[in-house]
């Protein structure tokens, strides 16, 4: 069980309001059937207990009968803060129930948790979570009949399935001027179920009023936990994880921006970091994730435009405004985050585009002064040589000019005669080969005619000393004879 407030605004008194705006921990004793009597009271408020609830008494039962206002409903002066519980389901019944209580208890409490199956059969408890309209008719008409701008009028509910229609419920509530919500973690259906803690968080974070988190705490540990697991704590300012990423990611957009933007760093090297293979590989999503980012702020942007518009529309009476001090702070409050959340979305949009389009100009710009220096490295190599053509071509006319024509002729003739020379020395050259190579070529013949001889003189030996073996053999065969 938790309170909400931005401070402590003067000391806690008879208002059990002002217990939450203290910004702590404020511990409640439930209402309890058959147990939550002054006695039981009495001795829980020994135990510092801050606020007390009577049992849960059914409205039209309490104002019709005297018997039972006698029998379910006793006090004293030391019984306070306290509120009465009252099971409604008519606006004028609670109305007439409040102001029978009023000068005797601190508020009131329309029960809307209650899941038994008599009380929902009756149109009472839990069943009315599905009847928002009625809900906030009833805490309306008790706002309007109640001239003790101190009394609170609070309601216990339990949660749908589908939270959206629980935050929803809950924002009406808000809206119609309601002091706090308490919220038992289960719904309908669940009795001995874990508690939805995460529930109670959620309906936290969409209202600005105080959330009382009920259910499955037995000891004031519990209670120390559950306060801290719910996330009401009493501080109303912080961000949403959603809105808190947004608000870094434009924070990191505007430093790359200034980053990109710095004098000392040129886009040619800037071209040289975006070829980082790191780089190269997230170039490939590049695209993707710009659209994907993209469509998120735009979703964001239009959410956040929503919720201006939302609390912009709001008008607070002044009925209300009498009763509940700070319901006009709440829902400018909630504006006040609204247009901060268009704000940082509208710019991060703004932001991602321009950082798109600096990238883009840098490594066009990188491009093009990479092409320039080309193109002017190829002049300067151009120019060089034309230099030096130009150098070569004044050398020759200078020699020219020096000579003049009859040096020039003179020169012919010494190069004639040279040449001349040079052929008649080739000539003679030639000439001698060519004998070398006559006398060459006949010591050739030469040679083959000694060898041919050579070659018939060999025939005719092995002729005559195959004739000598034959004469050899037929002596010998004769011999022997």
């Amino acid at each position: 069980m938790s309170g909400d407030g931005e401070g402590i605004k003067g000391c806690p008194g008879n208002e059990p309001g002002e217990l939450f705006r203290a910004g702590r921990l404020v511990k409640i004793c439930a209402p309890m059937v058959r147990y939550s009597k002054l006695a039981f009271r009495t001795l829980v408020r020994k135990y510092s207990c801050d606020l007390c609830y009577t049992p849960m008494i059914v409205a039209a039962d309490f104002v019709r009968s005297a018997k039972a206002r006698d029998s379910e409903f006793t006090t004293n002066k030391g019984d306070n803060p306290l509120i009465v519980q009252f099971a409604a389901k008519e606006a004028q019944v609670l109305c007439d129930a409040a102001r029978i209580v009023c000068p005797f208890a601190d508020g009131i409490d329309l029960n809307c948790g209650c899941p038994q199956r008599w009380a929902m059969a009756e149109g009472y408890g839990a069943c009315l979570i599905n009847k928002p309209e009625l809900v906030r008719d009833m805490v309306r008409h008790v706002r309007n009949q109640i001239d003790n701008p101190g009394f609170s009028v609070s309601i216990k509910i339990r949660i749908h399935e589908d939270l959206k229609r629980t935050v929803d419920l809950c924002q009406k509530a808000e809206a119609t001027g309601v002091s706090w919500i308490t919220v038992h973690g289960r719904n309908v259906e669940e009795r001995h179920q874990p508690v939805h803690y995460d529930a109670i968080k959620v309906i936290k974070e969409s209202v600005s009023i105080p959330i009382v988190a009920n259910g499955d705490i037995k000891t004031l540990k519990d209670a120390e936990n559950v306060h801290h697991l719910t996330g009401a704590d009493g501080r109303r300012g912080t961000m949403t994880f959603q809105w808190t990423a947004v608000a870094t990611f434009l924070y990191g957009e505007v430093v790359v921006i200034l980053v990109l933007c710095l004098p000392f760093i040129s886009p040619l090297r800037w071209q040289k970091i975006f070829m980082i293979p790191l780089w190269s590989k997230i170039a490939v999503f590049w695209n993707k994730m710009f659209l994907t980012i993209i469509v998120l702020l735009i979703i964001l942007f239009l959410d956040a435009f929503r919720e201006v518009r939302k609390y912009s529309a709001i008008q607070v009476t002044e009925k209300v405004a009498n009763v509940n001090t700070n319901a006009i702070d709440h829902i400018h409050m909630k504006l006040f985050r609204s247009q901060r959340n268009l704000y940082i979305s509208g710019f991060s949009l703004f932001l991602w585009l321009v950082l798109r389009r600096t990238i883009t100009l840098l490594t066009q710009l990188a491009k093009s002064m990479a092409s320039h220096a080309a193109l002017e490295t190829q002049v300067n190599d151009t120019t060089e040589a034309a230099k030096k053509y130009l150098a070569e071509n004044e050398r020759l006319q200078e020699a020219l000019n020096e000579r003049g024509s009859g040096g020039n002729k003179e020169s012919a003739k010494v190069i004639n005669e040279k040449l001349k020379k040079e052929v008649e020395h080739l000539r003679a050259e030639l000439q001698k080969t060519s004998n070398a190579l006559v006398k060459a070529n006949n010591e050739v013949t030469a040679v083959k005619k000694q060898s041919e001889g050579l070659k018939r003189e060999y025939d005719r030996l092995m002729r005559e000393y195959e004739r000598l073996q034959e004469s050899s053999s037929e002596a010998e065969d004769k011999k022997d004879l």
